[in-house]
């Protein structure tokens, strides 16, 4: 009897995404992102001005509670909540 999971291929780990480090940034790289952020997750909530949540969002970066992802197979960053 073998297990099953012993024959399934695993994943490249290259093609995992990874957070980096907000340090590593430029201002206007983690502004961008900020941005997006928000009209992505606050613009379509019937929110009058989803660019007022700027602030919140970037100190939510700030603090830890959000982080910045990077796909490199679709070689896009964006912001979520840590793993």
């Amino acid at each position: 009897m073998t297990d099953s999971t012993e024959h399934q291929p695993q994943q490249d780990p290259r093609q995992e995404k990874f957070t980096v480090d907000t340090e590593l940034l430029t201002e206007d790289q983690l502004l961008g992102l900020v941005e997006e952020y928000c009209t992505r997750y606050h613009g379509l909530n019937d929110t009058e001005n989803p660019m007022g949540e700027r602030s919140r969002v970037l100190a939510a970066v700030r603090r830890g509670d959000l982080v910045v992802w990077f796909d490199p197979v679709e070689n896009t960053a964006g912001l979520g909540v840590p793993a």
